[in-house]
């Protein structure tokens, strides 16, 4: 099949893939600069997992208490447990209060203070003074942060006429003889039909991969899209191996509560009815970050205190704030307490247990949103012509762990930044470059196969295989042996992701041959996490190896974390299943470098 003769082929300046915050804040400045702007979306926009985000966006307004960026800058490094990279951070950081006044200015509900300024809350990890109390940085609109966020950008894109394609997948990134992107191919699921859009510039907006675990607060379009579209066109992903774990999933249903919970004063106890995270963390108790939080809880269900019949979950213990704070804060943890674990908040705790939320990892980006990949020696070459942003990307500005409220924060600043820097390239003066004759044929080949395929698996046996793998090999507590049989089970997976079968052929809305293409993705992000996963020797932020943990005052490697050999990111290439190394910057912008230190709460 010539590409020429077949297939629909359409012509834009920038085509965005995927309409969640980051997309939506790139799309807009571009839609504003008057460029041909297209946003391609599994689902509806407002429908982007964005909405599902809670507890607030962090940025160092000072309305509440006195702070300055200096101090988040340093928070995020700590909670990074600095592998984040510091020039990246300290960008994010003092964008923070600009993009956040710019989305008051676009009309977003925050909830107010008094006097009529941004209302905030405290978050974990988020302190004054470099770490000497907790300060409220969290700007919050009740607990419904994500959904005023995305709801505000989507009327924004509406009026600046953006053109969005929705419940359109892309499916492969169109790289020419220069290794530029020119485009991407993209099945219409209305149709099945597949189509070519050629872009100037492609920016991947496609959130994370959560669906590679069993228990998740992800929602079930997370199925690491850009991921498996970067990985296949041979650039590599980045510190895969780090995956956060929140502390308040609802038991069994794995649906988020907030840290804002935590923030408004709720407590963690346990059977007993003890608030243990004062002996782990007697400085920031409960609002240590997500990473700490999560393996002290997992630790007092090992050693017997748990709650209920089984003794395998947490107590959140929200009924001393009183009903009146709650209707006004927390109002759809309210909700979720009804609806997901039969409890009312306000008279009884609710039981919780940590379950997966954040990718740290994800393709390689620059400060401007640039995807970049080693070549001729430099580690950071920019591929021309291709952007990421949000959480499908990785900036560093999570390092190891991410702070709570950062990555709506990391959406709005670089999906800001990306825009901006597309908007300074000047793409109306020149052409689209031409398209390679095999421009589709990667597709039409994946494509191909699942129509011939007989005798295979249906997609969602494969795919819950790798998540029940996933999450028994790489968990809060991982250990050598559990990583490495991980790898041979997600190595075998991957080959049986090759045979998966379609019992349904027909085109229009096909959602087995849709889920089918979400597993080809999911394989990657999975392979990426557990082969990076078993190769870091070392206990780092999200990533704990009892094999390789150590005291607080090891003089070598204290918590078990090895500075001298590991202090580095990870690269994993799909093609040949390797991986490659990068230092980290640990060199800001304009400030003072925050030194290495042991990370205490």
């Amino acid at each position: 099949m010539s590409v020429a003769s077949s297939i629909t082929k359409r012509k834009f300046d920038v085509v965005i893939v995927g309409a969640g915050g980051s997309g939506m804040r790139a799309s807009l400045q571009l839609s504003l600069a008057g460029l041909n702007v297209a946003v391609l979306s599994k689902v509806f926009p407002t429908r982007s997992h964005t909405v599902a985000a809670q507890g607030g966006i962090g940025a160092s307004l000072g309305n509440m208490s006195e702070d300055n960026w200096h101090f988040h800058f340093y928070d995020t490094v700590k909670g990074s447990d600095w592998l984040g990279d510091q020039d990246a951070i300290e960008f994010m950081c003092r964008e923070a209060p600009k993009v956040v006044y710019e989305l008051e200015h676009f009309g977003m509900p925050f909830d107010r203070n008094a006097n009529g300024t941004i209302y905030q809350r405290p978050f974990g990890g988020h302190t004054a003074n470099y770490g000497e109390k907790a300060v409220q940085r969290a700007c919050a609109a009740a607990d419904r942060t994500g959904h005023a966020l995305l709801h505000t950008l989507y009327q924004q894109n509406v009026k600046s006429h953006t053109q969005f394609f929705v419940e359109w997948m892309a499916q492969d990134l169109i790289r020419d003889a220069d290794g530029d992107v020119v485009g991407v191919t993209a099945i219409e699921m209305e149709t099945g039909d597949v189509h070519i859009l050629e872009a100037k510039v492609v920016l991947l907006a496609t959130g994370g991969a959560g669906r590679i675990y069993q228990a998740s607060t992800n929602a079930f379009i997370n199925t690491g899209d850009g991921l498996g579209m970067a990985a296949r066109a041979g650039i590599p992903l980045e510190d895969m191996e780090f995956w956060q774990f929140h502390p308040t999933g609802v038991a069994g249903a794995g649906v988020l509560l907030t840290e804002g919970c935590r923030g408004e004063g709720a407590i963690l106890r346990n059977a007993d009815g003890e608030r243990f995270m004062e002996r782990y963390a007697p400085h920031y108790k409960d609002l240590a970050p997500r990473d700490f939080v999560s393996r002290c809880m997992d630790q007092e269900i090992k050693e017997g205190r748990g709650c209920g019949p089984n003794k395998d979950y947490i107590h959140l213990d929200m009924t001393h704030l009183g009903v009146e704070t709650i209707m006004k804060r927390l109002p759809s943890v309210l909700e979720i307490g009804h609806n997901f674990a039969n409890v009312d908040i306000t008279k009884e705790p609710i039981p919780v247990v940590p379950t997966i939320h954040y990718q740290m990892g994800g393709i390689p980006t620059n400060i401007n949103g640039q995807v970049v990949a080693p070549k001729d020696g430099d580690p950071n070459a920019v591929i021309n012509g291709l952007y990421a942003v949000g959480e499908c990307s990785c900036v560093s500005v999570h390092g190891a762990n991410r702070l709570g409220t950062n990555s709506l924060l990391d959406l709005l600043v670089f999906g800001r930044a990306a825009g901006n820097h597309i908007v300074a390239a000047g793409l109306k003066a020149r052409a689209n470059k031409p398209l390679p004759a095999d421009a589709a044929d990667r597709t039409l080949a994946r494509m191909a196969r699942l129509e011939s395929n007989v005798g295979g698996e249906y997609a969602q046996t494969v795919a819950n295989d790798i998540r029940s793998s996933m999450q028994k090999h790489a968990g809060v507590f991982r250990t050598q042996a559990l990583l490495d049989e991980g790898v041979k089970q997600i190595a075998a997976l991957r080959e049986r992701v090759k045979n998966i079968t379609l019992g349904d052929k027909s085109k229009v809305f096909n959602t087995a041959r849709i889920e089918a293409l979400e597993v080809e993705n999911l394989i990657e992000a999975a392979q990426a996490t557990i082969v990076s996963a078993a190769a870091r020797k070392e206990c780092r932020g999200a990533h704990v190896v009892v094999d390789y943990e150590e005291p607080a005052d090891s003089p070598k490697n204290p918590l078990g974390r090895n500075d001298v050999d590991w202090l580095k990111h990870t690269l994993w290439f799909s093609q040949d299943n390797r991986l490659d190394y990068k230092p980290v910057k640990l060199k800001p912008l304009t400030t003072e470098s925050i030194p290495l230190a042991v990370r205490s709460f």
